[in-house]
């Protein structure tokens, strides 16, 4: 590849590295697909690193290349981000119609994973909303649509990258009639009422926050979010903070964690509220804190994150039981309600519901998620390959039954395996 820079580099959890030249291409046709591509590497795990070998650095690709304000149809190169357009096109009437939890997120790597958002149960999940795309295979640029290729697609939509170089994606948008989000906030006392909080919930966004360390009766107590796009005057967004060090291990100690938990927690008052905040704010929390990795220290972090269906609630809880007990959860937990909305062989939702828990990577925490991961594959759920950097192929390839169509055609887009990466390998995925 020319130009490439050998460097190294990782996923956004920080266990997995890798060493390799990378090339950062500003002209499309700089783009082979010999190597495998990646966009700012929000991927927790090792979806986006290829130790060893080369990679391809899709993040000068950030043109908008046409919009059609009447029919909100865009088309953006793959390295656009979702945090971009998050940001322009309210203004303009149309806003991106899934959206996960950070706008670091790439198009291509939106693609490439079928992101989710806070209102899949209603909006399904991204790629059901893209309506074409270019792949790079072996040097030739190819469109491809649902109609033209629907095996094709279906390998592509959450593939993560194995049928070809993601180049451009054509979006339909969806209305925005506002400019801000107005969201309710509400105490959720436990597990049984925060399920029944999911499934009454007629909001067009809802998510509901955890406090993973809370056990006995308040098992499953937290924060449920319902919003709406309103109108209304922006409020002012505060500066983004760095976290300039790897916090020293300590920094997230159990009896930390249960503190900031309970503070959270009881920052809403028992009456609930009602704010307004900007699009930005809701959509992507987090977002205002650069580098927040590096709270869990040097080694990093895992997330798990699951779905399973609506009749194995119980499961879940049974996980949030196993966590709590622990004493080895983050702050960061979350619980939301999915349809079934999914666009690929290997797309991560289905109807049912979705827990995804941080944690720091240590030895009883790895131990921790290989249980949770057992009760997911006997709840007949799936886990997240974009937050994965532990499972085997077996349990993965169990999760996904669809797996044998993706090998297929995967294996006619790429015979050579070029496109493979350290978790493709992990997993096994390009075999049977």
């Amino acid at each position: 590849m020319q130009g490439a820079r050998r460097i190294t580099y990782s996923g956004w959890g920080r266990v997995h590295r890798a060493t390799g030249p990378v090339a950062r291409p500003h002209a499309a046709d700089a783009i082979d697909g010999t190597a495998p591509a990646f966009g700012n590497r929000r991927s927790y795990g090792d979806a986006p690193l290829n130790d060893g070998g080369g990679a391809c650095d899709m993040t000068a690709q950030n043109r908008i290349l046409a919009f059609d304000p009447r029919a909100g149809v865009l088309t953006a190169e793959a390295g656009v981000t979702l945090g971009t357009l998050a940001r322009v096109l309210p203004a303009r009437g149309w806003l991106p119609p899934v959206l996960p939890g950070t706008g670091f997120a790439t198009l291509g790597g939106a693609v490439a994973m079928d992101v989710h958002g806070k209102n899949h149960h209603a909006a399904g999940s991204f790629c059901q909303h893209v309506t074409a795309l270019t792949l790079v295979q072996n040097g030739q640029r190819r469109p491809v649509t649902p109609e033209t290729d629907p095996a094709l697609w279906a390998a592509t939509c959450g593939g993560l990258g194995q049928t070809g170089v993601i180049t451009q994606v054509t979006l339909q948008l969806a209305a925005c009639p506002g400019d801000v989000m107005v969201v309710t906030e509400r105490r959720v006392a436990d597990w049984a009422e925060h399920i029944a909080r999911l499934d009454a919930s007629d909001a067009a966004y809802c998510v509901g926050w955890i406090d993973a360390t809370a056990s006995g009766a308040a098992l499953g107590r937290g924060i449920l979010e319902e919003a709406e796009v309103g109108r209304g005057l922006p409020p002012a967004r505060p500066a983004p903070r760095r976290v300039p060090l790897d916090a020293p291990h300590w920094a997230l100690s159990a009896p930390i964690v249960r503190a900031f938990n309970s503070l959270y927690y009881h920052r809403v008052p028992a009456t609930g509220r009602t704010t307004v905040r900007p699009f930005d704010g809701f959509f992507f929390p987090l977002d205002r804190i650069h580098d927040w990795n590096k709270l869990y220290g040097r080694r990093g972090f895992h997330q798990f994150q699951c779905v399973v269906p609506p009749e194995q609630a119980e499961a879940l809880r049974a996980m949030l039981a196993e966590i709590a007990d622990s004493g080895l959860a983050s702050p960061l937990a979350v619980l939301k309600r999915m349809g079934p909305g999914r666009a690929g062989y290997l797309s991560f939702p289905m109807g049912g519901y979705t827990l995804a828990v941080d944690f720091p990577n240590r030895a009883a925490a790895r131990a921790l998620i290989a249980r949770l991961e057992d009760l997911t594959v006997a709840a007949g759920g799936r886990i997240y390959l974009a937050k994965d950097a532990l499972a085997t192929g077996d349990r993965v390839k169990a999760m996904y039954p669809d797996h044998p169509r993706w090998l297929s055609r995967v294996a006619a887009a790429d015979p050579d395996g070029a496109l493979e990466t350290d978790m493709v390998r992990r997993l096994d995925l390009r075999r049977t």
